[in-house]
């Protein structure tokens, strides 16, 4: 009978190890090789940021909750970071890769990221975050797939498309940074390009995709660019918009999208044309001189070429304010989570702070800076979440230099100093951005989704929540500005870490418009934050400190 129990025991400690091994969410490898390269994506040959060799870089396919191990070589001249658009790195602000965050690489070391992709679906993408190399490339696409045990509200398509649009300047990354350094502006761009390609060169015959006739495929189009609105479209085809910037949303059907910079829509397209080639379009908006970008996509089996005759692009500013209301949060279909995405009744919560981003731009000491509520940001040498990890934020940053309702001297006197903002560990809260400036504007916002519940005309006041959608405002991570208009956002910080707040436009972003929010948990827990990484390098002012304590449970 012992002999029996002792064999017993150990076949359930077998078993035990067996489903702790199994409950593991899997590991994806990669390394990448970051290098300059000499890249003519508008026909004119210039200095890009290649991974791999690859511009754009390689793309990441994911699955829900697993765990993403990123080695990186710098094999540039400067130091460099990447940062992951979108992705929430749930407790783990560590891994969130800006400037306020993470020491950069530097030049011929190598660096690893560890993050997972937890509880999140849809499409995203990554970006050097340093020194304005996004200018010069280095970005790519990044999708989250849900897990199969947890169904998607559209019946699989043939093939699944990564889409990466956006404007391109032919002037190099370093000359661009000392236009903006020296305290004047850089210019239009030169062009727009989809996956790296304008369409007018040498590969304008190119095919970029291929559909077989009948079938359904998903484009997921992301704006990886610097400063333009562009427009999508297919000719000859519509888009029914499944997802966008994670969430999945009511199925609308669309001629065309105005993709703000920073954002990604997932769109369903069926090949139910004739057989041939079709461009699809990416053209600028809200500027006097637009530009634009084609690539093909071919029937399989099919010669016959594009019609030369373009989709038009809409025109007016009403009309993507009006598709921006059209979109809506799909509550019946499932989230990451085994529960629909509309279990969250975020209309029923109490608003515990409100704060008012305004948008400025001046001269300091007779260079352009841009600012969030009169501060514009500037990165220390030691990072701002290392500083605070280390119980030594004093000695290079203060908080609150902005407070939540922005004075008239805001808007015309700047002050240069990093911008770090409290907010407290699960507060719901309401942020509201003003844009004062003739230009567009989007926003975005590390570590969180948030509710994008209004856009108006005019200036905000508190009689304007009856204007909120309260019901189904799609859960997203960046909200644009129109000229002259306001944005209503809604989320609960229950996301404990340093978080950047940022204009997506890259000359506003360089020159000071972003800032970060704090949101340190009161109980210095694992249960809200994990520790400082083990390979974590170090710099600045705590290069020689001892870690503190680390968190425990």
């Amino acid at each position: 009978m012992a002999a029996r129990a002792s064999a017993f025991l150990a076949l359930l400690v077998c078993l035990s190890t067996t489903a702790l091994i199994r409950a593991e969410d899997p590991y994806l490898f990669f390394t990448w090789n970051v290098t300059y390269g000499t890249i003519s994506p508008l026909g004119v040959p210039q200095q890009g940021i290649l991974i791999n060799n690859q511009f754009p870089g390689p793309n990441i396919n994911s699955t829900t909750n697993n765990n993403i191990v990123i080695n990186i070589f710098n094999n540039l001249d400067e130091p460099v970071l990447f940062s992951w658009n979108g992705i929430q790195h749930r407790k783990n602000s560590w891994q969130d890769g800006m400037p306020g965050t993470t020491c950069p690489i530097q030049p011929g070391t190598n660096y690893t990221y560890h993050f997972q992709v937890k509880d999140q679906i849809g499409s995203y993408f990554y970006f050097p975050s340093t020194a304005f190399h996004k200018a010069a490339g280095g970005f790519g696409g990044l999708r989250v797939n849900s897990r199969l045990l947890i169904p998607v509200p559209f019946a699989d398509p043939e093939d699944d498309y990564t889409v990466l649009i956006g404007d391109w300047y032919t002037t190099d990354h370093k000359a661009l940074r000392s236009v903006l350094d020296s305290g004047r502006s850089i210019n239009r761009p030169d062009g727009v390009l989809i996956n790296g390609k304008s369409g007018k060169g040498a590969d304008k015959n190119e095919p970029l995709f291929s559909m077989k006739p009948g079938k359904t495929y998903r484009y997921r189009i992301c704006n990886v660019g610097i400063k333009s609105t562009l427009n999508f479209r297919i000719q000859g085809h519509t888009m029914k918009l499944v997802e966008m910037d994670g969430s999945h949303v009511v199925q609308n059907t669309y001629d065309s999208l105005d993709v703000h910079v920073g954002q990604c829509y997932s769109v369903l397209v069926t090949a139910d044309q004739e057989p041939r080639d079709y461009y699809m379009v990416a053209s600028s908006r809200f500027i006097k001189e637009s530009t634009n970008a084609t690539g093909l996509i071919r029937y399989e089996g099919s010669s016959a070429p594009a019609s030369p005759v373009l989709p038009e692009a809409p025109t007016s500013l009403i009309w993507s304010l009006n598709q921006f209301r059209s979109f809506r949060w799909n509550l019946t279909a499932s989230a990451a989570r085994p529960n629909p995405q509309g279990s969250y009744h975020y209309g029923g919560i109490n608003i515990t702070r409100t704060i008012k981003i305004v948008n400025s731009a001046s001269k300091v000491d007779g260079k352009l800076r841009y600012a969030i509520n009169g501060v514009s940001h500037t990165n220390p040498e030691t990072p701002l979440k290392i500083a605070e990890y280390f119980q030594v934020p004093e000695k290079v940053f203060k908080y609150n230099t902005i407070v939540d309702e922005p004075t008239a001297e805001s808007e015309t006197k700047i002050t240069v100093s990093p911008n770090v903002l409290n907010a407290t560990f699960r507060d719901f809260v309401e942020i509201i951005f003003e844009n004062h400036e003739k230009s567009m504007q989007s926003y975005h916002l590390d570590g969180y989704s948030f509710f994008a519940v209004a856009i108006e005309a005019g200036k905000w006041t508190p009689e304007k929540r009856k204007n909120y959608n309260l019901l189904d405002a799609v859960s997203r991570h960046t909200i644009q500005v129109y000229p002259g208009t306001w944005a209503a956002i809604m989320l609960t910080f229950d996301n404990a870490g340093l978080w950047n707040l940022r204009s997506n436009l890259w000359e506003k972003y360089y020159l000071g418009q972003q800032m970060y929010f704090s949101v340190l948990s009161p109980a210095r827990s694992l249960r809200d934050e994990y520790n400082i990484p083990d390979n974590y390098t170090m710099c600045g002012l705590v290069k020689d400190l001892p870690k503190p304590p680390p968190y425990t449970i």
